[in-house]
């Protein structure tokens, strides 16, 4: 089980509160005997303050000593103090804030929220209230606001229980008792597993990179090689530094969650797949056409127009040759991509798509039967799919048949039947990108293979991506994370 702490600075602060054997004054926490524990300890600190050198400070600064986890973190502690990390991707939050002023005070300059483990009681800031709770984790935050031309963040502040009035007191206390509960709602059994590697998923996720019977073979693999797979979502976020290792199976991007999520498990010195880099390396077509461009391999001949460059676009005919294809830099699953057929439709899909996005590739269509998929890991080839057309559609997905997706066939074979050009194709294409696992499309003519794109999150279904390997393919996955974390355990590093 997981111990839970929650440390106070003096008792009156918790006087209004029920009583909890949880509840530990911070003297008493600060000289508990350290030891070597069973159990795994969550602290929150709910100190007055936490001054550096005062004693909030001193629980948050042991608690990490004696390997607790702790809410706030030193780190978090620190980084309140410095202003400069006060930049949140907060560009809607005009129109945010004037649905959650009060209807009398149109013209006010000045707002605050308080913000309970990320919880706020205005439901149009929800979202932005989990995002700073995910930069800046601690219990209880005032978020202060102002405007001069548009709103703006001006202050986020740590709040002590002694300062919150009556209605507050009921807010945190509703909040304390979820998220106290989401912390240990879980029995964990560590004892039995060598290691425990989170899992992220969505089970709501229209298509995911790995479907239920996918997601159990991870699990079994796991347990067979004595690692616990523990499925979580969006919402464990503050769960993530109980785990050894963080695997993403579901469709990353780098302006969401799953990005914080890669980041926050790096500098928590987990095992991490796909790691952050590789997640802003591979979702970002530009990044990618560039990347491929500069080590000189073949990529379809590519154009980049820019919004409100009429001249270029109109070039591009003449450049490429039509049919042209379309794409915005992070779109994914044949999405945000059009096949343009003459100049009219090129200005008209061109419109379409600077919609989502400043800029954009365009790039000779290349008609081929199927795509290759090559899975790499750690720069060894895992498996290889050929991925065939949609019937009567020019990609593998056809989003255009009443809102479903509608795929083509594919074939899957070992890797020693893959022309060895290919295979040799796709590892110098993940060559610059990491050491991660990726799935690299690449079409085949019949004058030239080129490289489509890497995949940093690439799909791995049962029936599909493990139709020759079956089980085996989850124990290669499973052993590269074992075979890391091993030497992390070593003091040896991650890569290698």
């Amino acid at each position: 089980m997981t111990r839970l702490v929650i440390v106070v600075e003096k008792a009156a602060d918790w006087s209004v509160y029920y009583p909890s054997a949880h509840v530990m004054n911070a003297l008493d926490y600060l000289r508990e005997p350290v030891g070597l524990e069973e159990e795994r300890t969550h602290v929150i600190n709910l100190c007055r303050n936490y001054k550096y050198l005062g004693t909030g400070y001193y629980v948050s600064l042991l608690a990490e000593a004696r390997g607790h986890k702790v809410i706030p973190s030193v780190r978090t502690v620190n980084d309140l103090r410095r202003k400069s990390l006060y930049g949140l991707n907060i560009g809607d939050l005009n129109q945010k804030l004037v649905q959650a002023l009060p209807a009398d005070h149109p013209d006010t300059t000045e707002f605050e929220m308080l913000l309970y483990f990320g919880e706020t009681t205005h439901p149009e800031l929800r979202d932005l209230a989990r995002q700073i709770f995910d930069a800046f984790p601690c219990p209880v935050l005032r978020v202060e606001f102002e405007r001069d031309r548009i709103w703006q963040i001006s202050a986020i502040r740590p709040v002590g229980l002694q300062n919150l009035d009556d209605a507050q007191e009921d807010a945190f206390a509703a909040e304390l008792d979820r998220f106290s509960k989401k912390l240990w709602r879980k029995p964990r059994t560590r004892r039995h597993f060598s290691y425990d590697i989170a899992m992220l998923v969505d089970p709501n996720e229209t298509m995911p990179p790995s479907n239920r019977k996918a997601l159990k073979g991870f699990i079994d693999a796991g347990k067979q090689l004595g690692i616990e797979v523990d499925p979580i979502g969006r919402n464990d976020y503050q769960r993530l530094a109980e785990y050894d290792g963080l695997f993403i199976r579901e469709t990353t991007a780098s302006d969401n969650h799953t990005y914080r999520f890669a980041h926050r498990a790096e500098k928590e010195n987990m095992v991490v797949i796909d790691d952050p880099t590789s997640i802003l390396r591979c979702t970002n077509k530009i990044y990618l056409n560039d990347l491929m461009s500069s080590r000189k391999l073949p990529i379809p001949r590519t154009e980049i127009i820019y919004r409100d460059n009429g001249r270029r676009l109109a070039e591009l005919g003449e450049k490429l040759g039509f049919p042209i294809v379309l794409k915005i830099p992070d779109g994914s699953f044949s999405r945000g991509v059009l096949k343009v057929e003459d100049p009219e439709a090129l200005d008209k899909a061109a419109a379409t798509l600077f919609q989502h996005s400043a800029l954009l590739l365009a790039q000779e269509f290349l008609y081929t039967e199927y795509d290759w998929r090559i899975g790499i890991l750690n720069h060894e080839p895992i498996y290889a799919c050929k991925y065939y057309m949609s019937r009567g559609h020019w990609q593998i997905y056809n989003h255009g048949a009443k809102g479903r997706a509608r795929s083509g066939g594919f074939e899957t074979l070992p890797t020693r039947e893959v022309p060895s050009d290919i295979l040799k194709l796709a590892l110098k294409a993940t060559q610059p990108i990491g050491d991660g696992l990726y799935g690299v499309d690449i079409k085949q003519t019949a004058h030239k293979a080129v490289i489509i794109e890497v995949n940093d999150n690439p799909s791995i279904d049962a029936g599909v991506e493990d139709a020759y390997l079956g089980s085996d393919l989850y124990l290669r996955i499973m052993r590269e994370f074992q075979r890391r974390l091993e030497r992390k355990r070593m003091g040896l590093g991650q890569r290698g």
